[in-house]
């Protein structure tokens, strides 16, 4: 997908940070845009923003963890602006702490909301966008946390490596097809994240093993790593160029290079340096299939 002018996109997560970013950024583009998110008065206020700047949005409370609730939701966008083509799945919640912390409770809340809410904004809407004929995008919000990690965060990094596993076989799959798929890997940014993960935390998995990474007494705006952070509509904005390139990756945080080409020197180094037979190779000729990350994958996908 090139031209977003006229298109219709779902956007979850959208009340805040780097949701709120994407669909500012998408309702500039011309695009109408369904802001999803679980906390209603916020999400109003984000949606009563995108129109004072001339955009074209509706507000769509949703809980991502409800199947139910999804499928109201893509009947509700579709009579209202129309056919989704732009997906944007961003809904997360975060965890800081050790993975041997983690409660149980940590792990569903966790993997239900960021690794559920993608699965279901998948299985919702890209059948739709099939049956439509008229190729479109899917954008899975991962993190820098699903490239690389250094320990502490074990919940969070877990479900963060699935998206970008499922974005990329999404990939392989919807190209035929002429939908682009692009996962976003950003680094730190301006949100409330861990505030908003703390509000729609249910009761039933309150027990938790996560540990506050703010020192009592600083104000999360005062600390370094948040003044120096993008802002969601910075992202936003590369997020939307990335669609316009079909861009497999979309990073925003070159600082991250050495420590991917750290990691990536790493796993060369763990192969066994030893022949393999050839009919090993060809048996797995499936498996050892590079096309997805290969620069002929850059290209838009066929219409």
């Amino acid at each position: 997908m090139v031209e977003l002018q006229g298109t219709v996109a779902l956007v979850t997560g959208a009340a805040s940070g780097i949701g709120r970013g994407i669909a500012l950024a998408l309702a500039r583009e011309g695009v109408r845009v369904a802001m999803a998110d679980i906390r209603a008065e916020v999400l109003a206020a984000a949606v009563r923003e995108v129109r004072a700047r001339s955009g074209t949005a509706i507000a769509v409370e949703l809980d991502v963890t409800d199947r139910g609730a999804w499928e109201r939701a893509a009947e509700r966008v579709d009579r209202e602006l129309g056919p989704v083509q732009v997906l944007c799945s961003n809904a997360g919640i975060n965890f800081v702490g050790p993975t041997q912390d983690a409660t149980f409770e940590d792990w569903d809340f966790c993997l239900g909301v960021n690794v559920g809410g993608a699965v279901n904004a998948v299985r919702t809407f890209v059948p739709r966008m099939l049956r439509l004929g008229s190729g479109g995008h899917v954008v899975i919000t991962s993190s820098v946390s699903g490239l690389f990690t250094s320990g502490g965060a074990g919940c969070y990094v877990t479900s963060k490596f699935a998206l970008v596993g499922l974005a990329e076989s999404l990939r392989g799959d919807l190209a035929p097809h002429g939908i682009g798929v692009s996962v976003l890997c950003p680094g730190p940014v301006q949100s409330d994240l861990f505030e908003s993960t703390a509000a729609v935390r249910p009761r039933s998995l309150a027990a938790t093993g996560s540990v506050s990474v703010i020192p009592p007494g600083v104000r999360r705006e005062e600390t370094p790593i948040f003044v120096t952070a993008l802002t969601g509509e910075e992202v936003g904005r590369r997020l939307v160029r990335g669609i316009r390139r079909n861009d497999l990756y979309i990073l925003t945080h070159p600082e991250i290079r050495p420590v991917l080409e750290t990691r990536a020197a790493a796993l060369r180094a763990a192969l066994p340096d030893e022949a393999v037979d050839p009919q090993r190779i060809e048996a797995s000729r499936g498996l050892l299939d590079a096309s997805l990350y290969a620069g002929e994958a850059l290209k838009p996908p066929p219409r």
